[in-house]
């Protein structure tokens, strides 16, 4: 282990403070980096092999305009968390457009959703005056544009290019394969990028690396928290330091940590350690999958295609996720494909932990049982294709991307959610339920941080995440990211490919 720092990123003297962080996925790892950055001693602990290993992301989700049931306050809150999250992690975005189209089965109009994108847009341009390194989802002017019926069939004729430069060379090939008679027009094309998850757990463990603040235990069980007791007073109810009971799988011993503060990041395990604290909170757990196929019949780059629809019905919105060399990535938001009919859970009157089915604990502990996730995936496949007819050739692969999403509350529709700070023990519990989120929940466990005096509260510390560059930029070349990216796509049994982005930033 390090020694505790004296001093933080600014140079100034800091109080001997130690942070344990539960769990590595996007949100503990977010939070290390800017804990870290702040010069202070930060321990992660992840049960897998390398971080951000979880439930599926493919997409930014820079204006929640795949959500039309949620308010455009969410939206423009996504808008912001995602401009912080991209800034933090550039190299792992796929930039290219987002179509989105409303089928002529569905009973809402494509206008409807224009008045929220000129909120978007407005809330996107004022965010640039306020700092124009905000600048990173293209001209502002751009952020959304429509195509009309008469628009698309004219694309229609025109020869596909390989790599396309202009919004018009991207709507070719949308021209060229989506069945233009099933949508309504206008179609309305969108500046969300793609999220490249392995890129983003290559650009975490690259980042913490760099930070002497930062240790990170990967293949380490947590087994316990306990409150540590000052001359035997120290409860639950009250306390100021805990104790981390942990085993690497390459010891045969357990082993203890005392830190000054615990964060909870276990995403849908997240009151597992909720219980050991004692601490009684409401949530669900829903276990999600999307599937990876492949299919050469693009012919060359394609955006990511979006059909509306309502959300676990047999018409739920289709999701068609680009990847190089044709490999896509496949939501269908119906209980056959991506969601699962008794894959909802929430809490009991005993346990803050909702209880999945046993085998969906077992598919995410273990693997899918193949037959049943061929079956997934073909129906996926022609769920894309009622729109996509082409895509009807795709192949099956043998994998998916799946997980259990925590979602804090009792409403299944809730999308931006952060933080829970437990003040008088010391203990905050990270509730993301998209990852952009991530960012916002470490900058409130800063202002916690501030609050309790575990950091300095100097008049610039609370700009000090605006004005800083993160160390790790500095040092870290787009070609690095892929490099690790590749390696760790290659060790979660996915194509190689999938590592790889669009690189326009």
């Amino acid at each position: 282990m390090h020694q505790k720092s004296e001093v933080d990123a600014l140079g100034r003297r800091l109080p001997k403070t130690r942070v344990g962080i539960l769990g590595g996925g996007t949100a503990g790892a977010t939070i290390a980096i800017r804990l870290a950055a702040l010069g202070i001693q930060t321990t992660i602990f992840e049960k897998k092999k390398s971080l951000i290993d979880g439930p599926p992301m493919c997409h930014l989700h820079a204006g929640g305009n795949l959500y039309r049931e949620i308010p455009d306050e969410d939206c423009i809150d996504l808008l912001k968390q995602c401009i912080d999250i991209l800034r933090l992690y550039p190299y792992t975005i796929d930039v290219r457009p987002t179509v989105f189209a409303v089928p002529t089965r569905d009973d809402d109009s494509p206008e409807y959703l224009l008045p929220r994108l000129d909120k978007l847009t407005q809330a996107y341009k004022e965010l640039i005056k306020q700092d124009a390194k905000n600048k990173v989802l293209g001209e502002p002017d751009n952020y959304y544009q429509l195509y009309s019926r008469e628009q698309m069939l004219e694309l229609k004729n025109q020869q596909q290019v390989t790599e396309p430069k202009t919004l018009d060379e991207w709507m070719i090939p949308v021209a060229k394969y989506l069945n233009l008679s099933k949508i309504k027009y206008p179609l309305i094309v969108v500046q969300e990028y793609g999220w490249n998850i392995f890129r983003l757990s290559a650009s975490a463990q690259l980042a913490l690396a760099q930070y002497d603040h930062a240790d990170v235990l990967t293949n380490t069980l947590v087994k316990q928290v306990s409150p540590v007791k000052t001359n035997g007073t120290n409860t639950r109810d009250q306390t100021s330091k805990w104790n981390i009971e942990y085993q690497s799988s390459q010891s045969s011993t357990t082993q203890t940590l005392e830190v000054d503060y615990l964060i909870n990041a276990c995403g849908f395990q997240t009151g597992i350690i909720d219980d050991m604290v004692g601490v009684n909170v409401k949530r669900m757990v829903e276990f999600k999958a999307s599937y990876i196929t492949h299919w050469q019949g693009a012919g060359g780059q394609i955006p990511e295609i979006i059909i509306y629809g309502k959300r676990g019905t047999p018409e739920g919105m289709a999701q068609l996720t680009p990847y190089p060399n044709g490999y896509f990535q496949i939501h269908g938001m119906t209980n056959a494909i991506t969601l699962f009919n008794d894959g909802l859970a929430d809490t009991t009157a005993i346990s803050a932990q909702p209880k999945l089915p046993s085998k969906y604990l077992h598919y995410i502990e273990d693997g899918w049982d193949k037959a049943a996730l061929q079956t997934r995936i073909q129906k996926a496949i022609d769920y894309v294709a009622e729109f996509v007819p082409a895509f009807k050739n795709a192949n099956t692969q043998n994998n998916a991307l799946f997980g259990g999403q925590q979602i804090p509350g009792e409403d299944d529709t809730l999308r931006v959610a952060d933080v829970s700070l437990y003040s008088h023990i010391s203990y905050a519990r990270a509730e993301n339920v998209k990852a952009s989120s991530t960012l916002t929940a470490a900058d409130e466990i800063v202002a916690e941080f501030i609050k309790l005096g575990l950091v300095s509260n100097q008049p610039d510390i609370n700009k000090h995440r605006e004005n800083h560059q993160w160390t790790y930029l500095n040092k870290t070349s787009h070609a690095d990211i892929t490099e690790v990216a590749q390696v760790l796509a290659k060790e979660r049994n996915f194509p190689v490919e999938m590592a790889l982005v669009n690189n326009s930033i």
